[in-house]
């Protein structure tokens, strides 16, 4: 689960005294790494999130692909029901094909609401299956504030989420390196081959005009109005705006650019730990494996003002005890960040991999061991 701001770090407020998405129903600014919060307004107000609610179907089918339930060169067929949705859509056909790879493409990039649900019908066999993982996910992440009633944001009833939640998935979702392949492209082509090739042009223009913007995803119905969640990386700072409830696509898009001017010209990150470094080691009690080295999947940093030059900054390992079996993803602790005594920021660390408990001769032989060695 992502860490948030600890009580210090909103105690210290890191938060700008103007309101910088005036227009905005509700709207948040976070620190991608840190899950620190820099700027909010109404932001655990349950609305209608239109299309930004594909966000979670694009972090489910990366979760797969990670896990290896799917493959980018997996085919996806277009089954009557998903060829009926209206709205957005890169208007596939009942019975058409495209691989995993294009159908991301047409959801990221197009907002495709046939390309979602097809999608969703793939992983999870229906959609309406697919949405109950939806709201499973939604709940571990702790969103508090959102329910789901379809994969693609389309008007539903009770059909809502809040723009912290959203920040929250988001965070998530960039934990994959590959979302911002697709995220941040421009334009691209479907059916690059065929005698109807269909360009992609992304709803998302700050992709183009904005510098260091390479996702998330935009959304738009009469009832949401214009909804937008985007992420933008400068050096070591990625960061993430989400705005809902904007009057037009100009509004949003300035009051975004705003958010992002702001961060970027005042705060920097000071990282703790790299993706691939190794943050510890894990004693497991009665393990096949006692030893599992503990790896960063993302990276581990603090934001600090520009100027400051994170001296002091130090940290720590608190794991629970841990004893066979365990499995990959469980709470096993946390990682602490300090500055002198002063908690700047918490991160959950989880499990790496499944550990299953020792059987009895080789439990007997390693205590065994250790008696010898002790002799």
């Amino acid at each position: 689960m992502p860490a948030a701001a600890t009580a210090a770090e909103e105690k210290k407020s890191v938060k700008p005294a103007t309101d910088m998405a005036a227009n905005a129903r509700s709207a948040i600014l976070m620190d991608a790494d840190s899950g620190t919060v820099i700027y909010e307004k109404n932001s655990t107000e349950a609305l209608p999130p239109a299309s930004i609610t594909k966000i979670m179907t694009m972090l489910l089918v990366m979760e797969a692909l990670d896990q290896g339930r799917l493959k980018l060169t997996d085919k996806v067929q277009t089954s009557e029901y998903a060829a009926s949705m209206g709205g957005s859509q890169i208007f596939l056909e009942t019975g058409e094909e495209m691989t995993v790879d294009d159908m991301l493409k047409g959801v990221a990039m197009a907002s495709g609401n046939d390309a979602s649900v097809a999608l969703a019908e793939k992983l999870a066999g229906s959609e309406d299956e697919f949405v109950k993982m939806m709201n499973a996910k939604a709940e571990q992440l702790g969103m508090k504030n959102t329910k789901f009633a379809n994969c693609n944001g389309l008007p539903a009833a009770g059909h809502v989420s809040s723009a912290k939640d959203i920040a929250i998935m988001s965070r998530e979702l960039l934990k994959y390196d590959r979302t911002t392949k697709y995220t941040g492209l421009y334009q691209d082509y479907l059916r690059k081959d065929s005698p109807k090739p269909f360009w992609l042009v992304n709803t998302n223009k700050l992709v183009r005009f904005y510098t260091g913007a390479d996702g998330l995803k935009t959304g738009f119905t009469s009832e949401a109005k214009f909804c937008l969640s985007a992420t933008a990386r400068r050096d070591n700072l990625r960061l993430i705006a989400v705005v809902m409830g904007e009057p037009n696509t100009k509004t949003r898009n300035a009051e975004v650019s705003h958010l992002f001017d702001y961060a970027f010209s005042q705060f920097t990150n000071v990282p703790i730990f790299k993706k691939g470094e190794t943050i510890g080691t894990l004693n497991v009690e009665k393990g096949k494996t006692n030893k599992v080295e503990l790896v960063a999947k993302h990276p581990y940093s603090v934001l600090l003002r520009k100027g400051d030059a994170g001296k002091g900054i130090r940290h720590e390992l608190a794991i629970s005890d841990l004893k066979a079996p365990i499995r990959a993803g469980q709470p096993i602790g946390k990682l602490i960040v300090y500055r002198g005594n002063e908690v700047l920021t918490e991160f959950a660390l989880e499990a790496p991999a499944d550990v299953a408990r020792a059987g009895w001769w080789k439990l007997f032989k390693r205590s065994a061991g250790k008696l010898f060695l002790a002799d």
